[in-house]
């Protein structure tokens, strides 16, 4: 028999589904196509479940040898790990994503590839909100917690995707596998961490419209609101640093109002403590700068994004000299023009704002440049 011509690998990330992981590799093995022209690998990956699903694991790569293969995590790392430990380890021309349940039809894969096929994407979501079809409802907070978190990561990575957090994405191989050494999420954070890397890339990105039957909590949904939150600090963390202009600023602000609060309370502080004007500003500042290179580096910029660490610090330091000098300057020049200490303050903190932001994004955290992905080999 002669080779397919195209090889489709599906990462099954397991954790305790002894009850469906048989079931949807039989499904996926449907898949492939009757001619020979598609060939198939299901990448088990088991993280370290507590149920029978290694037995259940190892007797299907017995049952299918060459078609499934098998991963085990020696301890419970998250879905993210398990897909990492998959995407490593796929040989396939393309790569998706299979959840171990019975959520997601597996069929839907043989429309997602028609975009990779002929030569127009790199990476294919599928959205659970494009088909207007039955479905079973459930969870009102959940599709709105989906939808919401869709929306704010294409407001940071300017995508236009309805669908950011579902399961089945579609890769190349060697676009999943350059990304797959960037990944750190181990957990659900995957979604909006390899969404980001997916714009960070430039890729070309397309939809396909595919089925949903939702499971119940009850049912063995793992997923909660603390992932949720996760999710939201991911989007930030990773999408912010090369989110378009306006939404950085945004986001900026707040960090400022942070460290401003932060400035403004130190110095009243100290000088209700009666330490002179000239020794709480300086002081204050500090405390602020601190706070604020915090916030940049866990939030908006990437850490040493293109400096050594040395490098870094010397740029941050320089930033410090000039905003340090402007904030001591314009602050003492207004107060002896008669402006009261709050309000001359309050002024020095707008004019560093923007002042803070150019610096930052130019001289302290310049991004590496990208290549532009290409088209596919």
């Amino acid at each position: 028999m002669n080779a397919p011509a195209h090889t489709l690998s599906l990462i099954i990330p397991c954790y305790n589904e002894e009850k469906t992981l048989s079931s949807i590799v039989e499904r996926c093995l449907t898949v492939a196509n009757p001619a020979g022209t598609l060939g198939l690998e299901l990448v088990i990956v088991n993280d370290c479940s507590t149920d029978s699903s290694d037995a259940v694991a190892r007797s299907l790569v017995e049952k299918y040898p060459g078609t499934v293969k098998y991963f085990s995590h020696e301890k419970n790392m998250g879905k993210g790990a398990a897909l990492r430990t998959g995407f490593l380890n796929a040989t396939g021309n393309y790569v998706g994503v299979q959840d171990a349940d019975m959520e997601y039809d597996p069929h839907d894969y043989l429309t997602m590839l028609e975009p990779l096929l002929d030569g127009r994407a790199d990476v294919v979501y599928g959205s659970r909100y494009l088909l207007p079809d039955t479905r079973r409802v459930l969870y009102w907070w959940h599709t709105k917690m989906n939808k919401s978190l869709t929306t704010l990561s294409n407001m940071f990575t300017n995508l236009d995707i309805t669908d950011m957090e579902t399961c089945y994405k579609l890769f190349r191989r060697e676009v999943i596998q350059e990304i797959a050494p960037q990944l750190r999420e181990n957990r659900f954070g995957f979604e909006p961490e390899v969404t980001a890397l997916v714009a960070r890339g430039g890729y070309r990105v397309y939809e396909c419209a595919i089925h949903y039957n939702p499971r119940t909590v009850e049912e063995g949904k793992k997923i909660n609101w603390k992932d949720g939150v996760r999710a939201l600090y991911c989007i930030m963390h990773y999408g912010a640093s090369f989110a378009p202009v306006p939404m950085q600023l945004i986001l900026y602000f707040f960090i400022g109002a942070i460290s401003a609060a932060c400035n403004l309370i130190s110095f009243f502080i100290m000088r209700n403590c009666g330490v002179q004007l000239t020794i709480s500003v300086p002081i204050s500042f500090v405390i602020a700068a601190l706070v604020n290179y915090l916030l940049c580096i866990a939030i908006l910029f990437r850490h040493k994004a293109r400096w050594s660490g040395a490098g870094e610090i010397v740029a941050y330091l320089v930033t410090l000299a000039i905003m340090g000098t402007l904030d001591f300057w314009l602050t003492k020049e207004l107060v002896a023009l008669g402006m009261t200490q709050g309000w001359a303050k309050l002024i020095a903190i707008l004019a560093g704002f923007f002042g803070n932001y150019i610096l930052r994004r130019v001289l302290v955290f310049p991004e590496k440049k990208k290549r532009k992905a290409g088209s596919p080999s």
